[in-house]
This record gives C-alpha cells, sequence and structure tokens, in this order.
C-alpha cells in the first residue's frame, strides 16, 4: 500500500508541476522547489506538535496512529553535516526535476523515472553493498510497466534530456543517501529527517531562484499586468 501511495503521490506531483508550468504559466521551477520545500517544513512541523499535544494529554492522535511514536533526534557535527549534504542532494534533485518538466512531456519524465530503481541498485553495486539477484530482476517488469502504461507523448528537447537524465541521477543518489540516514548511524525516523532537511533545502531553493532572476520576475508580473490594462 505505500508503494502504491508514493506512485500515486509521485504522479500527481509531476502532473500538478506539469499543469503551473503549461496552464497557469508559472513558469518558476526553482521558486516552486522552494514552495514545495515550505510545505514540507510546515507539514513536519504541525505532525511534531502534534505529536507532542498528544504525549502532553496522553491521547492517541491520528499522526501517532500513522507514523508511531516519533523522537526528534539532536545532531552531532557529523550529523549535521551530513544533513546539509543530503538537503543540497534533494532540493536539486526537486529543482532540476522541476526544471526538466518545462522541456519534455510527462509521459518521457515517468518513463525516465522508472529508471530510478534500476540506477539505485547500479549505485548500491558501486559502493559495495550486496544485492540479491532476485531484486535486480524485479526492478525490470517496473521499468517496463512503467515504460508500457506512459508511452504515447514522448517529446523531448535536448536541454530536457539533459536535464532529466541529471535529474534521475540525483534521485538515485538521493534514494541511496536518504537509506543510510533512516537506516545507518544516525537511524532517523522519515519525518525527523524531512524535519531536519527542508528548512535547508527551502533556503538553498529560494537562493537558486533569486540567483536566476526568479524572483525579480514574478515581483514585476503585477506592474506588467498592471501595464496591459492601461
Amino acid at each position: 500500500s505505500s508503494d502504491l501511495l508514493w506512485t500515486a503521490n509521485n504522479i500527481g506531483v509531476t502532473l500538478l508541476n506539469k499543469l503551473a508550468f503549461a496552464t497557469v504559466d508559472f513558469h518558476y521551477p526553482y521558486f516552486l522547489s522552494f514552495v514545495h520545500m515550505v510545505c514540507n517544513s510546515v507539514g513536519s512541523q504541525l505532525v511534531f506538535s502534534s505529536l507532542e499535544r498528544d504525549m502532553k494529554s496522553g491521547t492517541t492522535g491520528i499522526f501517532q496512529r500513522l507514523l508511531g511514536n516519533i523522537a526528534r533526534k539532536e545532531l552531532d557535527e557529523k550529523g549535521k553535516k551530513y544533513i546539509i549534504a543530503f538537503s543540497v542532494i534533494f532540493s536539486l534533485n526537486i529543482a532540476i526535476g522541476n526544471v526538466s518538466l518545462r522541456h519534455v512531456s510527462v509521459n518521457f519524465n515517468q518513463v525516465m523515472r522508472s529508471l530510478v530503481p534500476a540506477i539505485t541498485i547500479a549505485m548500491g553495486l558501486l559502493l559495495g553493498k550486496k544485492i540479491s539477484s532476485n531484486r535486480i530482476i524485479a526492478v525490470l517488469p517496473v521499468v517496463v510497466g512503467v515504460a508500457m502504461a506512459c508511452f504515447g507523448d514522448m517529446t523531448f528537447s535536448s536541454l530536457g534530456f539533459f536535464y532529466t537524465v541529471m535529474c534521475i541521477l540525483l534521485a538515485a543518489l538521493k534514494v541511496v543517501a536518504s537509506g543510510e540516514m533512516l537506516t545507518g548511524a544516525l537511524k532517523l525516523h522519515p519525518v525527523d529527517l524531512l524535519g531536519h532537511m527542508a528548512p535547508l533545502a527551502m533556503v538553498q531553493c529560494v537562493f537558486l531562484s533569486f540567483m536566476t532572476g526568479e524572483i525579480n520576475s514574478i515581483a514585476s508580473r503585477p506592474e506588467l499586468y498592471t501595464r496591459s490594462e492601461e
């Protein structure tokens, strides 16, 4: 069920992002990524505050029933460096993914993203991890199935192809890195990891948006509308 929820969420976010670029004319992928990170930051803080209230009142709220008990961990210097590095990978993955959607079709994006499990396995093998042959074989029908389901409008530009390749490489690296953060020395809960990482990624995304001129363009749009109406 968790895999189905992840797949539905992934496709839903992709479609909504594409809709923002194509229909709403919100062609600011880095700022859109900043909005994503704001929502992640606020959402994780809401979860923590809800769990804290449940703990004080002795009740069991919806988040506790869904996620269990989540204890925020204090990070040492090494842990903080890991979080900063992971936040860079995370924010770049989302930002470049949003940029690629401006240059490729949703079908092409999803077919390319189906390669992420295979690339993740390849990265794991390069890092010396033991991966069973059954897991490797299980990836093949996933890739073929997504390709068959999404085959259709496979339009893309050379720049879009480059961004999409970068996106799936970063996505695979994010999976490997998050696995280490969740099961390695830190052993953070996924929501705790998101709470530590999202505010940093939020700052990084808004910095990218400012450096690429997106924020200035957004700020100037109301003036452009006023001039056009006059």
